[in-house]
C-alpha cells in the first residue's frame, strides 16, 4: 500500500514447478485454486511431469545441493471476483466523493493543481492521486505508527487517533506496551539496546563521536571504516569490499557506475525499487524477465547475443543481470545456481542484491551464496545492506579488487556522500564478528539456528491453519494473502487489538488483487511469542475468513466456520459420492476427478447448508 514500488506477481509458474496430480497419473483439473509448488527433487512426481518440465528438472537438478521448494497458490476464483468488485465499489464511491468535493459539498485535504495552473503539465498523477485520497486514506492508520522503544521481539507503540477519517492524527499520550513485533527486518535479533553490540556502539560514540562531517575522499575516512570493509570482504569470501551509508543508494548510485549507454540490463520483474532506479539512471537498455524464470532469462540472453543492440546490431558492451537473494514481497529465493550457469554460458555479469538474505540464509549466515554452497567468485558484484540482519544502517558492495578500486573513484555514493557514522560501523563490526564466531562464543551459530527453526515452524503452522502463504520454505519473509481491500485495514487493526504489530501491504507495492500481510520472522522470537502470534492470526483469520488455502488444516484449531470450515472435512470422501469419482492424491487429500463431480458435491452442500454457508465456507476454504 505505501508507494514503495510497483511489482507484478504474474506468471509465477516457472520451470521446475510441480502440479498436484491424481494417483492415476492424470493432471488434476485446472480449476482456480490449485497449488503451484516450485520444487526440485520431488522424485515420486517427476514421472508424471510434462516433457518440458521433466527435461528442465533433469538438466538443473545437479546444480542444487538441497531441495528447493517454493509455493505460490493461485487466487481462488470467487475471491478474485469479489476483490475486483470491492475495488470497483470503492472506485465508484471515490468518483462520487470527488464530485461532492468539486462542488464544495465535501472538503478535500489532498494536494491538487491550482486553477491557474490547469493548462500546465500536471505535477500529480491522476489515478495515483485518486487512489490515495479515496482508497488509501481509508486504511492509512495501519502505517507510520510511531514506535517509542527498541524494535525487537516486542515493542511499545504511541497511541494515536483521528477525527477526520485518517487525514490527520493526534497522539493520545498513551502507550501500547509489549506489542509483538512481526514486521521488522530484525532477522538475527541484533536490534537491541543492551548486550555486546550496544556496548561497543556506545564506546565508539565516546571515542569518535556520532557524525563524521565529511566524505571518505576528504576528512571522513576513519580507521573503523577500513576495519569494517576488511571484515565484510572476509565474511563474503571476496577480495575486497566497500561500505556505504545508505542501502538504497548502494544500488541506485552504483549501478550507473557499472553500466551505461550501449549496455543491456536484464532485471527480474520483482526487483526492488532501488535496483529499478539504478538501472534507469544508468541509461542502459533494460529488459525484464519473469520472476525467477530461467527460461525467460535465457531467452533474453540468447536474443541479446543474436540480435545485438537495436538499430545498429552491434554487440552489447556489457550484459548485466540484476537479481535479489530474497524477494521482500514474495518471500521467494533466487534460483542462483541456474542464474550463475546462464551467466557463464552467455558471458554476462551478475549483480546480486542480498539485502534480505545476507545473515538470514546459509549455515554461516553468508546469504544465498552460502545457502546454495556456491563459490562467491562466481558472482561478479555482491551487494547487501546492514539494515536487516545486522541491526544497523548502510550497505556494501563486494567483489574483485579491481571492481572496488573502480567504484571508489566512479561511484557517486562514494565521492559525494558523507561517511558512515562510527557507532553504526561499530554495530556492524560487532554483530558480524558474532555471526562469524570471532567473538569467542557460539551466539552467532545459536541465532542462525534459531532463525531457521522459527521460520520453518511459523510457515508450517500458517499453512496448517489454511492460509495461503507465498515463498520459499526457508525464507524468513512470510507473505500471507489477504486479497480484498477491506481486509487489509481490518487485519492490521484486529491484530493490533490483540497486541500484535504486523505489516499489511497492497497496491502499488503489490498487484492490485494480491494484497497481503507480510510477517518477518526473527531469531529473537521465542516459541511462546510465535504461538501467541499464531493464535491471534488464526482467530483474526476466522473472523475475516482469510483461510483460503486448499491445504489441510489442523482439526483441533478453533474455527468460526463450522464443521465445513476445514479442508479435512471438505475434502474427505463423502458418503453420497460414488468412490469412482474420487481419487486419492499423493499427499493423502481427496480430490474430484472432474469439475462435474465437484459441482455435484457443492450442489448437495447448497441444499443442506444453505446459500450463505456454501459461499462463506466452500469457496473460502478452497
Amino acid at each position: 500500500m505505501p508507494p514503495s514500488m510497483t511489482k507484478s506477481s504474474a506468471n509465477k509458474l516457472t520451470n521446475g514447478d510441480v502440479f498436484h496430480r491424481t494417483s492415476n497419473g492424470k493432471t488434476s483439473s485446472r480449476r482456480n485454486g490449485f497449488v503451484k509448488n516450485h520444487c526440485l527433487f520431488q522424485q515420486p512426481q517427476q514421472k508424471n511431469r510434462r516433457p518440458s518440465e521433466n527435461n528442465h528438472v533433469v538438466r538443473n537438478a545437479s546444480l542444487y545441493n538441497k531441495a528447493f521448494v517454493e509455493q505460490f497458490e493461485e487466487t481462488p476464483l470467487l475471491v478474485a471476483v469479489l476483490t475486483y468488485m470491492g475495488y470497483g465499489i470503492l472506485t465508484i464511491f471515490g468518483y462520487l466523493r470527488d464530485f461532492l468535493r468539486h462542488w464544495g459539498m465535501e472538503k478535500c485535504h489532498v494536494a491538487r493543481e491550482r486553477e491557474e495552473q490547469k493548462d500546465f503539465v500536471p505535477l500529480y498523477q491522476d489515478f495515483e492521486n485518486f487512489y490515495t485520497r479515496n482508497l488509501y486514506m481509508r486504511i492509512r492508520d495501519n502505517w507510520n505508527r510511531p514506535i517509542c522503544s527498541v524494535p525487537g521481539a516486542k515493542m511499545d507503540l504511541l497511541e494515536r487517533a483521528s477525527k477526520d477519517y485518517n487525514w490527520t492524527f493526534q497522539h493520545t499520550g498513551k502507550l501500547v506496551k509489549d506489542v509483538i513485533n512481526m514486521g521488522s527486518y530484525n532477522y538475527l535479533g541484533f536490534a537491541e539496546n543492551t548486550g555486546r553490540c550496544a556496548d561497543a556502539a556506545t564506546e565508539s560514540t565516546h571515542h569518535y563521536g556520532v557524525g563524521v562531517g565529511s566524505t571518505r575522499y576528504e576528512m571522513g575516512n576513519l580507521d573503523i571504516h577500513e576495519e569494517l570493509e576488511q571484515l565484510v570482504a572476509r565474511f563474503l569470501g571476496v577480495e575486497s569490499s566497500m561500505a556505504f551509508g545508505m542501502g538504497f543508494a548502494t544500488n541506485s548510485m552504483n549501478i550507473p557506475a557499472l553500466a551505461g549507454k550501449g549496455c543491456l540490463i536484464l532485471s527480474d520483474e520483482l526487483n526492488h525499487a532501488s535496483l529499478v532506479l539504478g538501472a534507469r539512471l544508468s541509461g542502459s537498455i533494460i529488459r525484464v524477465f519473469k520472476h525467477n524464470n530461467m527460461v525467460s532469462l535465457e531467452k533474453l540472453l540468447r536474443d541479446a547475443i543474436v540480435h545485438g543492440q537495436p538499430r545498429t546490431r552491434r554487440p552489447w558492451k556489457k550484459i548485466l543481470i540484476l537479481v535479489e537473494g530474497i524477494y521482500s514481497m514474495e518471500g521467494s529465493i533466487v534460483r542462483l545456481p541456474e542464474v550463475i550457469a546462464l551467466k557463464k554460458r552467455y558471458k554476462a555479469f551478475l549483480y546480486l542484491d542480498e539485502a534480505h538474505s545476507i545473515g538470514a540464509l546459509g549455515p554461516r549466515g553468508g546469504g544465498v551464496v552460502d545457502y546454495f554452497a556456491l563459490d562467491p567468485k562466481d558472482v561478479d558484484i555482491m551487494m547487501g545492506t546492514f539494515t536487516k540482519s545486522f541491526g544497523a544502517a548502510g550497505g556494501y558492495i563486494g567483489g574483485k579488487r579491481e571492481l572496488i578500486d573502480y567504484l571508489r573513484s566512479h561511484s557517486h555514493s562514494a565521492i559525494y556522500a558523507t561517511s558512515m557514522s562510527p557507532p553504526v560501523s561499530q554495530q556492524i563490526i560487532t554483530s558480524m564478528k558474532i555471526i562469524m564466531g570471532e567473538d569467542g562464543t557460539t551466539l552467532g551459530v545459536v541465532r542462525l539456528r534459531q532463525l531457521s527453526e522459527n521460520t520453518t515452524y511459523f510457515r508450517r503452522k500458517l499453512r496448517e491453519m489454511g492460509f495461503i502463504i507465498y515463498g520459499n520454505d526457508d525464507s524468513p519473509v512470510v507473505p500471507m494473502m489477504l486479497y480484498m481491500p477491506a481486509k487489509i485495514g481490518a487485519f492490521g487493526r484486529e491484530m493490533l487489538k490483540r497486541n500484535i504489530g504486523t505489516v499489511v501491504v497492497g497496491f502499488p507495492a503489490t498487484p492490485i488483487i494480491e494484497s497481503r500481510a507480510r510477517f518477518c520472522v526473527s531469531a529473537a522470537h521465542t516459541r511462546d511469542i510465535l504461538d501467541t502470534a499464531l493464535e491471534a492470526i488464526s482467530e483474526v483469520g476466522d473472523i475475516l475468513q482469510l483461510k483460503y488455502s486448499r491445504h489441510q488444516r489442523r482439526p483441533h484449531l478453533p474455527s468460526s466456520l463450522g464443521s465445513w470450515s476445514s479442508e479435512e472435512s471438505l475434502l474427505q470422501e463423502p458418503s453420497h459420492v460414488k468412490p469412482s469419482v474420487i481419487a486419492s492424491t499423493t499427499d493423502g487429500h481427496w480430490k474430484c476427478k472432474d469439475d462435474v463431480a465437484l459441482l455435484k458435491r457443492w450442489a448437495l452442500r447448497l441444499a443442506s447448508d444453505g446459500l450463505y454457508g456454501w459461499l462463506t465456507t466452500g469457496f473460502t476454504a478452497g
